[in-house]
């Protein structure tokens, strides 16, 4: 399993998002540099964001979802045209799964297993 995994919910109509851009950057000096990305599939999960392999360094990390994208194919005012969600790992190689409960005007996250 990647030590990083994602899926995103529309709780308004209780289905997986797919089609959703969605970027992982890694926190560097005072930027962000991009690790990985790419876009939800029909289970609204994006398999792949890192290698099963792939250890990520202790920091601080932000998952970018272009929500605007997903409620546009819908044609859907949101109100929120993307999310952020910041983190920080530690250096323990534990998986962490990073979910998104998404409506047009509101959004939720928590620490998933």
């Amino acid at each position: 399993m990647s030590q990083i995994t994602t899926h995103i919910l529309d709780t308004t109509r209780g289905l997986p998002a797919k089609n959703v851009p969605i970027t992982l950057f890694a926190q560097d000096g005072e930027g962000w540099k991009e690790v990985n990305g790419g876009v939800t599939n029909e289970d609204g999960r994006l398999p792949g964001l890192l290698a099963v392999d792939e250890t990520l360094a202790a920091g601080v990390y932000r998952m970018h979802f272009a929500t605007a994208v997903y409620f546009k194919a819908n044609n859907e005012a949101g109100f929120y045209p993307y999310v952020d969600i910041v983190f920080e790992i530690d250096a323990s190689g534990t998986h962490y799964h990073i979910p998104l409960l998404l409506t047009a005007y509101g959004y939720s996250t928590y620490r998933g297993s």
